[in-house]
């Protein structure tokens, strides 16, 4: 297990590109699995989550080759059908939370998949039910192995038909266009997530010969088709390091620009930190931030205290709310954060607390934060990260604070964002990784 020594109090100054985006990546290297023929990625983030996708999926016989930095070829031409009947196949996969996209593809390309519980964030419940009620509306049928506990699913034909999720979940969605695209005849999906992953990953299979219409919206529609063939595609920068960068630089008082941003996927992010009173500006594709000596949260028309949900695209994503309450303990005002998706993922407030913030834990899903307004800074601590997103604002607490903090497991950051250290010591932060 691997660890962060952090002195705080460094400001940083320069600029820095954010990675590609873990959640399309995850998405998109599923989805070749779906042609035999080659696909060429660029911008493939190099961190834990996809490093371990990749592999699973070379495991699985799909043929991978490393063309350069974050270029990658992937060509599904056979699978290892032993392998995947194997227990590593199952144990693989019920470590990583992303093989749950394996589903669709699986399904739609070869008529059978196994399904382990994937694992992951410590961060709550995270139900299958969107995933398996969709692709059983296609006409899979599922097999619980008490054994194995894994289900086995078949689809020897799969029928287009018209769908209602009970939720927007985006890897639901990922998962029944994914086995849509080769059922027969046309499946309609309403309340379809339309996040910008989603939307690449329709557009990227459209290249391939689908037949995809309605991106972008909640109501997506797929025209099936007999095969798909190969191609080439670029994944956009993650949004969500990009809020996490914003948040960092408000938080550490830096001066900071942060390059090739893709702005105009980003959506709510940029005006829920403005809300923050953090002061952006867009320069081209491109975000400054100037260094702030103070930030004020802005209060609601009638006075009452702002506060920040999560909610689906173009909401607020859920994955910045632990940045968001870390920068808030520094503002000037107070803020409520009110997770609703996750009921584990505010626990990690309790590090902050020991740090000096002020802040009430009112139940799993709901704090509030009055923020110090940088009179009092927040001072190092001994922390452990319990999940990606915790962690990155644990990390962020750590370098803003006065004296040394050390964050352990951080492996969960590993998962999420790519050399971390490395960019963040080129930008002027004393970060150092032991083991």
């Amino acid at each position: 297990m691997a660890s962060f020594i952090i002195e705080g109090g460094h400001p940083l100054q320069g600029s820095i590109t954010p990675q590609g985006a873990k959640n399309e990546a995850l998405e998109v290297i599923a989805a070749t699995l779906l042609t035999a023929e080659p696909v060429v990625m660029h911008n493939v983030p190099n961190i834990l989550d996809v490093r371990n996708m990749i592999s699973l999926l070379s495991k699985m016989g799909v043929r991978v080759c490393e063309l350069g930095n974050n270029d990658w070829q992937f060509q599904a031409e056979t699978l290892d059908d032993e392998y995947l009947g194997s227990d590593e196949f199952v144990q693989r996969c019920a470590s990583l939370r992303g093989s749950i996209l394996l589903l669709g593809p699986l399904l739609g390309r070869y008529h059978h998949a196994c399904v382990a519980k994937p694992g992951g964030d410590q961060i709550g419940r995270r139900r299958l039910d969107t995933h398996f009620q969709g692709v059983k509306e296609l006409g899979a049928r599922f097999t619980y192995n008490e054994e194995r506990h894994m289900y086995e699913i078949d689809a020897e034909h799969l029928q287009g038909t018209y769908m209602l999720l009970d939720e927007a979940s985006v890897t639901g969605t990922a998962n029944i266009i994914m086995a849509a695209v080769l059922a027969e005849g046309t499946t309609t999906i309403y309340n379809a997530a339309c996040e910008p992953y989603i939307q690449q990953l329709c557009h990227m299979l459209n290249r391939m010969g689908a037949r995809i219409t309605g991106i972008a919206s909640n109501r997506i529609v797929i025209e099936g088709v007999k095969e798909l063939h190969g191609t080439e595609h670029t994944l956009l920068p993650d949004m969500i390091e990009v809020g996490s960068f914003i948040g960092m630089a408000a938080m550490t008082g830096s001066e900071l620009t942060i390059r090739n941003v893709s702005y105009d996927n980003l959506g709510i992010i940029p005006e829920m930190f403005r809300r923050m009173g953090i002061r952006i500006e867009r320069r081209n594709d491109d975000i400054y931030i100037p260094r702030h000596e103070h930030y004020e949260v802005e209060s609601y028309m009638d006075g009452s205290i702002m506060s920040f949900s999560d909610a689906p695209w173009p909401g607020l994503t859920p994955d910045l709310l632990s940045v968001m309450l870390v920068v808030a303990t520094q503002a000037k005002g107070s803020v409520l954060i009110h997770q609703k998706m996750f009921e584990s993922r505010l626990f990690f407030v309790d590090k902050l607390i020991d740090m000096g913030a002020q802040i009430i834990l009112c139940d799993p899903h709901r704090a509030v934060i009055v923020g110090h307004d940088h009179q009092f800074k927040l001072r190092g601590a001994r922390m452990s990260s319990p999940d990606i997103r915790a962690g990155i604002a644990l990390l962020i607490a750590a370098l803003s604070a006065d004296g040394t903090s050390m964050i352990s497991n951080i492996e969960q950051i590993d998962r999420g964002y790519e050399d971390i250290e490395g960019r963040l010591s080129a930008l002027g932060a004393h970060i150092t990784r032991i083991h």
